[in-house]
């Protein structure tokens, strides 16, 4: 193409591949400063340079997709020839201080919410905009991380952005529930969370040994909750579902602390054993003074073969606890397999058989908790009472 204009500029190539997004911080690759070079070749060839993030970036071949893609939509681009390098430890500090701050410039502020290393917890704030949904329950078994996987994945696929945190550091389920396959990406100490069916997660199951238990006192419970909320880059997700521990224990308290602004949701099943237990979960929220939003009632009926309805676990417990707290009943789930093998598989129900009894009646909880209980109230962190 000598001595001719060659059909595209690298500027078109810049704003043609501006739109393209880092699959794990949803920026801009152009803005995050990862697109180094452009070099506009003969016969509509563009060479592309791209900076990864960290060595090894797992979702290498998702970003070559994309960046491919988008360039060869340009009339005049036939092919693009990608190379890739990677982001120098200055690199990764400068995009880390951009995209979650620094630490040390929030150390003089108020500490009251907790903090891990001078970093305020977000959540905490008046002005965030993030609805911490924390899904609790009075005793195990009765399906609470199963219902915090379906309901995260049924509020993205509303459009929200959703994170989820596995606050039960002893019995950790919400990596395989919800079948993320990869570790978390470190980038200078700031922790990039897995995402599945568009929800991110963070769980202590991704930092110790598959089949090593997880024995800690309090405090190292404590500063791991922390570091979930302050380490992780959410990016201000519209919801922050945490699976709750059962019981009313430390962690339970550390999250009163962390998250004041936090709702609580409680799991049940229709049993009235299951039901009074359940009932601890709601007196110790207001103790703390968390509002409990509404229940859910699990297991709540199973269809035979024959299209009967048989109440295994009984009946009227869900119901019941709901007008004993003046909260919505949000919803009955039926005791179905297909939720349980979702769990086991990562292929949570609500994700994979959207037209599913129990996918319908988990987007319907969703709806309500995004819409019809959404907080009417606009608090600034400007406004106190002295």
């Amino acid at each position: 193409m000598a001595g001719n204009s060659p059909l595209v500029t690298e500027e078109q190539i810049i704003e043609a591949l501006r739109p393209v997004e880092d699959p794990e911080l949803h920026r801009s690759i152009v803005d995050l400063g990862m697109l180094r070079g452009v070099d506009i070749r003969d016969n509509g060839v563009v060479g592309v340079l791209i900076a990864l993030t960290v060595p090894g970036c797992p979702l290498k071949n998702e970003i070559e997709r994309r960046v491919s893609e988008a360039a060869t939509r340009l009339d005049g681009v036939t092919s693009i020839d990608l190379e890739f390098t990677v982001m120098s430890d200055e690199d990764r500090e400068n995009l880390r201080r951009t995209l979650h701050g620094d630490a040390a410039s929030s150390a003089g502020s108020d500490q009251a919410h907790g903090h891990a290393e001078g970093r305020e917890i977000p959540f905490a704030k008046n002005t965030s905009k993030t609805r911490a949904l924390l899904i609790s329950s009075g005793k195990g078994g009765v399906g609470k991380s199963s219902v915090t996987t379906n309901l995260a994945v049924a509020l993205a696929s509303q459009g929200y952005s959703v994170g989820v945190v596995d606050a039960d550091i002893y019995g950790y389920s919400i990596p395989r529930m919800l079948g993320t396959d990869r570790d978390p990406v470190v980038i200078d100490e700031m922790l990039i969370p897995p995402e599945a069916w568009g929800v991110r997660c963070i769980s202590i199951g991704y930092f110790v040994p598959q089949g090593e238990a997880v024995i800690w006192r309090g405090p190292m419970l404590h500063k791991a909750l922390e570091q979930f909320l302050t380490d992780v880059f959410w990016d201000e997700p519209d919801f922050l579902l945490i699976d709750m521990p059962p019981g009313t224990g430390d962690i339970a308290l550390s999250l009163a602390q962390y998250l004041p602004r936090g709702e609580v949701f409680v799991v049940t099943t229709p049993q009235p054993a299951a039901q009074k237990v359940a009932a601890l979960s709601a007196a110790m929220a207001a103790k703390v003074n968390l509002p409990v939003r509404g229940i859910i009632e699990n297991m709540s009926w199973f269809t035979g073969d024959d299209g009967k309805r048989y109440e295994i676990f009984g009946s009227g417990g869900g119901q019941e606890l709901a007008d004993e707290l003046g909260v919505p009943m949000l919803g009955q789930l039926p005791l179905v397999p297909a939720i349980r093998e979702g769990g086991d598989n990562g292929r949570p129900i609500t994700a994979v058989d959207p037209e599913s009894e129990s996918a319908q009646i988990f987007q319907e909880i969703a709806r309500q908790i995004a819409v019809e209980m959404k907080p009417k109230k606009v608090y600034s962190d400007a406004l106190k009472v002295v």
